[in-house]
Order: C-alpha cells, then sequence, then structure tokens
C-alpha cells in the first residue's frame, strides 16, 4: 500500500520529469511552401499573392503589427504617377476606397488601412506570426532551409522571401549587401556620393551651429562632410510619420518626452529667431487625410527628421536598434512639446501647434504614437543586377520587367555640418524628378552562387540614387506582389527563383493586372502627341521659383502637371515653335480641385502687346482639361506666362496649347 508520502514524492517526480520533458522538446516546426520575413505593405503583398496562387504561406514580422509604414502613419501615399500602379498594390487603395465610399483612396487613416490590411491577409489564409525575430538561418550550400527565430521557432519552406525593411536575412545568409552611398564613380552617377548643395529643407539664414566656447550644439554632427562626390557609410534622415488631429474632442496634448531637454532644441530656437514669422506650414509639412487628421512630414531645416542619427541603424543589433528607435521618439515627440510649449517659439506659432494633438483613435495601443519608424533606407542587397541612376532616367525599358515606378529620386538630409565660415548646413537630400521606368526582376535576386532560394522586394539590389526612388511603398508593394508570384513559381515547379521561365512571370502578372510598361498602363492623362496644334507640356516648359510635380487630380497633359500652394512665387513660361505668324487660338489646360486658385493670372506674351486674364481653376474647364483664352496674334518668339502673384489658392501649370486659325 502506498503511503501519503510515497504519494507526494511520486506526483513531485512526474512534474519534475514532465518540465525537464519540456525544456528539453525541440522548439515547435513550422514548414510552410514559403516563409516570408517582414511583415512591411511589400511582404504581406507577396504573402497574398502566394497564397492565391495556392501556396501555404508563413508572414513572420518582428513586432506586433503588420502592414510598415503603411499602416504606421504614411497616409499620404507617394504614388508618383498612379497610372503605373496596378496589380495587387491598386487593389489595396481600392479596398480603402470602399470603406471611404470612393473608388480608390490614396489617402487614408492609419486604422483603416491596419484592418484592410489584416482583413486582407486572413480572407487570403496567410498565417501570420507576431512578435517573432530571427536569431540565425540554416543554409545547405546555396540553398536556404529555415530561420530559426528568438524564441527557438523554426521556420522551414523550400522558397523565403525577405521583405524587412532591415534585410536581417542577408547577413544571416551570406548573401551581399551595403548600405550608405556609393561614390560617383563607382556606377557613374551623377547624383551619387556628398552633394555640393542642397536647395530643398535647407538654412535660408544664417545660423551658427557653435555654443559660446565654441563647441558645436546638438543636432550638428560635425565640420568635415566629406569630398564632394565621394562615398560614405551615412544614411538619410528617418523619421515618424505623424497623424494629428485638429478635433478638440478626437486629440491628446502632446506630451513631454521622458527625457526632455530644450537645449537639444537650440539650432531650432536660433532659425525660429532669425524668422520670426515662420508658420507651422514652414516647419511641419501638413498632408490633410479622411476625418480631421494627418500624415505629418519633414518640413524645412529643422524638422521631424532626425538627420544623423540613422547611421548606425543597418547594421546595428536588437538592442542598438531599439535605442535609435527610442532615441527618434524622444526627438520627435520633443520637436513638437518645445514648439507648443517653449517660450522662445513665437506665440503664433505655439498657438498654430496647439491647435493640433495626437489623434485620440489612432494607434491606441502604443500611446497614439506611431509603431513604425520611418526606415527609409538600410542594407541594400547587392544582387545579380544592381539597379543605377541611369535606369531609373535613361535606361528605362527593361526586358524582364515586373512593375513600374515613376516617383521622384528622392533622398532626404544625411547630415547636418558647420561650414568653414561657421554656419549650419544640411546635406544629401536630392529631388529629380523621373519619367516612368520599369523595374527588372533582377534586382529581387542575390548572386546565384550566393543563395537560390531567396527573393528580396523591400532592400533590392541598387545604388543609393535609384533605391532613392525605389523605397517608396507603392513600389514595395509591386516588387512584393511580383516576390510572391515568382515564389510560387519556383516552389511549384521546385526551381530556384533565378531558373523560373520569366515569361511565364510577367503573364501571370498581367493577368493580375500589373503594369509592366506603358503599353498596360490605364492612364488619366491626355498624350500631348494626340493633340492637335502645338502644345507645350509643363516638362518643356521655363519655370522660375519652386514647383512640384504632381498628378493627383486628373485629367491633365502629359504625365504630370507643375502645382505652387498659396503664397507661392513663381512663374512657368510656354514658349511654342511656332513656324510662322498668325492668328492662334490659346487654350491652358488645368485639373480643377477646390483648393484651386481661382484668379490663376495668365499672360498671353502676343504680337499686339500683353493680354491679362484670371482662370479660375476650382472650377472645371468646358473642355477638360483646357480653357480656351480667345484667339491672339502671335509670331515665333511669343509666349504665355502662368503666374502665381496674388493667387487665393494652389496654381497648376500643365500645358498650353496653340491651335492656327485660317486667313
Amino acid at each position: 500500500m502506498t503511503t501519503m508520502l510515497e504519494q507526494r514524492n511520486t506526483g513531485a517526480a512526474v512534474l519534475l520529469l514532465a518540465l525537464l520533458a519540456s525544456q528539453m522538446c525541440p522548439a515547435q516546426e513550422h514548414p510552410h511552401d514559403l516563409v516570408v520575413y517582414g511583415g512591411t505593405a511589400g511582404g504581406a503583398l507577396a504573402a497574398i499573392a502566394a497564397a492565391r496562387e495556392g501556396l501555404d504561406v508563413a508572414l513572420v514580422e518582428p513586432k506586433r503589427h503588420v502592414g510598415g509604414m503603411v499602416t504606421g502613419g504614411l497616409g499620404a501615399t507617394d504614388f508618383g504617377k498612379k497610372y503605373v500602379i496596378g496589380g495587387y498594390c491598386r487593389e489595396f487603395f481600392a479596398r480603402l476606397g470602399r470603406h471611404y465610399g470612393e473608388d480608390i483612396s490614396w489617402f487614408f487613416e492609419p486604422h483603416v488601412a491596419q484592418q484592410t490590411m489584416d482583413d486582407w491577409l486572413a480572407e487570403a489564409k496567410v498565417k501570420v506570426y507576431l512578435q517573432e525575430r530571427v536569431d540565425h538561418v540554416e543554409k545547405e550550400g546555396t540553398f536556404l532551409r529555415a530561420l530559426v527565430m528568438e524564441s527557438g521557432e523554426r521556420f522551414a519552406a523550400p522558397v523565403f522571401i525577405d521583405a524587412s525593411y532591415e534585410g536581417d536575412l542577408l547577413p544571416r545568409a551570406g548573401i551581399s549587401y551595403t548600405w550608405g552611398r556609393e561614390g560617383r564613380a563607382q556606377y557613374n552617377e551623377s547624383l551619387a556620393g556628398r552633394l555640393a548643395e542642397g536647395l530643398y529643407h535647407q538654412f535660408s539664414v544664417r545660423v551658427s551651429p557653435f555654443d559660446d566656447q565654441g563647441n558645436l550644439i546638438p543636432l550638428v554632427q560635425g565640420s568635415d562632410p566629406g569630398e564632394v562626390g565621394a562615398a560614405d557609410k551615412k544614411v538619410q534622415a528617418y523619421n515618424f510619420r505623424l497623424c494629428l488631429s485638429n478635433n478638440r474632442e478626437n486629440q491628446v496634448p502632446f506630451p513631454k518626452p521622458s527625457n526632455y531637454d530644450p537645449a537639444r532644441y537650440e539650432l531650432l530656437r536660433r532659425y525660429l529667431q532669425a524668422k520670426p514669422d515662420i508658420a507651422i506650414k514652414d516647419v511641419l509639412s501638413i498632408s490633410m487625410m479622411p476625418n480631421g487628421k494627418t500624415d505629418i512630414n519633414n518640413k524645412g531645416p529643422v524638422s521631424t527628421d532626425h538627420i544623423g542619427a540613422s547611421w548606425d541603424y543597418p547594421e546595428a543589433d536588437y538592442a542598438k536598434r531599439a535605442a535609435i528607435w527610442e532615441d527618434h521618439k524622444q526627438y520627435v515627440l520633443g520637436f513638437l512639446y518645445f514648439l507648443a510649449n517653449d517660450e522662445s517659439v513665437p506665440k503664433r506659432l505655439r498657438e498654430e501647434v496647439n491647435s493640433w494633438g495626437l489623434a485620440k483613435d489612432e494607434f491606441a495601443d502604443n500611446d497614439h504614437w506611431p509603431h513604425q519608424l520611418y526606415v527609409r533606407e538600410a542594407r541594400r542587397m547587392i544582387g545579380e543586377y544592381v539597379m543605377p541612376q541611369r535606369d531609373a532616367q535613361e535606361d528605362r525599358a527593361k526586358v524582364d520587367s515586373i512593375g513600374m515606378g515613376s516617383y521622384n529620386i528622392d533622398s532626404h538630409h544625411v547630415q547636418r555640418f558647420a561650414t568653414p565660415d561657421g554656419a549650419a548646413r544640411n546635406e544629401g537630400d536630392v529631388q529629380v524628378r523621373v519619367e516612368p521606368y520599369e523595374i527588372p526582376y533582377g534586382v529581387l535576386l542575390p548572386k546565384r552562387e550566393e543563395c537560390t532560394n531567396l527573393l528580396v522586394p523591400v532592400c533590392v539590389s541598387a545604388s543609393h540614387v535609384a533605391y532613392s526612388t525605389l523605397r517608396m511603398e507603392p513600389q514595395y508593394m509591386i516588387m512584393g506582389h511580383a516576390a510572391g508570384v515568382a515564389a510560387a513559381l519556383a516552389a511549384k515547379q521546385s526551381a530556384s527563383v533565378h531558373e523560373i521561365d520569366r515569361g511565364v512571370l510577367q503573364q501571370r502578372l498581367r493577368e493580375q493586372k500589373q503594369v509592366l510598361s506603358m503599353l498596360d498602363a490605364s492612364a488619366d492623362f491626355v498624350d500631348a502627341a494626340s493633340l492637335p496644334g502645338i502644345v507645350v507640356d509643363n516638362t518643356q516648359a521655363q519655370v522660375t521659383g519652386e514647383w512640384f510635380s504632381s498628378n493627383s487630380v486628373n485629367p491633365y497633359v502629359g504625365t504630370d502637371y507643375l502645382h505652387q500652394e498659396e503664397g507661392g512665387a513663381g512663374s512657368v513660361r510656354f514658349v511654342p515653335a511656332l513656324g510662322a505668324a498668325g492668328q492662334y487660338e490659346i487654350r491652358v489646360a488645368y485639373s480643377a480641385h477646390p483648393n484651386r486658385a481661382s484668379n490663376v493670372r495668365v499672360v498671353v506674351h502676343a504680337a499686339d502687346g500683353d493680354h491679362v486674364t484670371f482662370v479660375d481653376q476650382s472650377n472645371p474647364p468646358a473642355e477638360p482639361p483646357f480653357v480656351s483664352l480667345g484667339i491672339f496674334p502671335l509670331e515665333p518668339g511669343n509666349f504665355v506666362d502662368i503666374e502665381t502673384a496674388k493667387a487665393d489658392g494652389y496654381v497648376v501649370a500643365d500645358a498650353v496649347q496653340f491651335l492656327a486659325k485660317p486667313k
């Protein structure tokens, strides 16, 4: 007969054995047809695309949310030319549109994007694993077998996709990569390396970066920016894209950061002191989203971009990245708190800032703060094909195209330094327009000798300059879509990602309405070549002042139009190549919108003198996109100016048509 003591001892032994057994058990296995690491929007679309092809897909995300910047505050889509955005990327924005009762929505609230993405992944039956960070990989030769997470979980598959912003599988899988800026000579790029001058987000007044003892004040990195055109390992600035509200009932006041020190913002204080008439629109880029909310971005020389604080991020371990992340949060929070509360800030600006607050109904599980740091660039793979600057400007057609890009070559400032004459200067900002270009499949592929079953649609194989146009979320999503379909072809054929039939991939993508070339585009524009008479597009015009390219409102002539905000200064001159003097009807193109000026000054410099007309661009033209100004006597050398003087809204300069009239 067993005594009570023996029963207790036996029970304890069983519990001990069970505990030891649980500790000795191997980590849980997760076999799938495809494992996508990185729940960015590009990663989510890669997973959805592969799942729609019939694969069992795991989407593994290190943090608590999927969607990356698309669900993390970037609600003002960097679409470039919208007509090159097709496939599943466009479907996502159409799904957003259904929420708002529109055909498509390019501007949206973060929580709506989050719900849309979560619902779509569930609908596609993608298995989503959150808060799983990769520790190491298992690899045999060029074949990646499994990802082993810090938790011990193991994800195995015949094909993998690294869709993280950081490219964390690249070093672990022995794949070549780089970060920072190449020198001009490496790929023969005019925009590469350290830049000589930068026009945008620059100090327009002299601000000293030194304190009374001659030491650099905070937010200034040094006095040696490097040689012009030289390579470096410096990374463009990161920030947070903030969702603010101007509705008092949906606001949370800007909280005081835990380590707030107003001395950190001495450079900002000096700048505001030198420009006392500055307004909120000069220090914050405010894009309005639905329901009185914003997507806030950097604006001006000292703003939400934490210049110089991102250099170590690409190669940092998880702990150091977390510290860099928190430093950015504290910096941006402090920036807002300073503007809202510091007595040195002009009262009018303080009042403007205090009319806003964090949106109470956004990021509720993260103190209303975005859950994603805007990692504009980290690692870049050096793969089968490295895309250089010329592919976005000159050699724009690609035989293995898997999608298109069209956004400007756009890099934010990389560093802030003291000039030899003792002034603060920002460096690294590039904003150069491009025409739509085709994205080659090769930028997704590692070198064959390094890995044969991995695709990389975010940290793609490109130079810093080319990456500066590829890095927009629609392009990540377009490349993610292509990567998902390519992974499905490789998995079904038991082939390497290099060996799949690229023609079959392109055919499948086109069936899914991906835009691989301009022949696939369903454009919202009018082709100037199809119009009668002489048409001078804005791309051929002479521009004075700072104008911005856009195609957010259609219809328009060519690939885009130029615009200026209310209060801007400048003009756009359209000079026709007239063969002979005569009578010409002059028609001006613009895309109407309520935010347009009602009094845009248009001056026809004709043979008999100047004729001034005021065009109401808030109302649609009689024959969209053109309105007729009348018939004028012209001779070679005459021209038309569209001016911004005293305009009461946005001014659009698109194209001018000259129609010869019979004598």
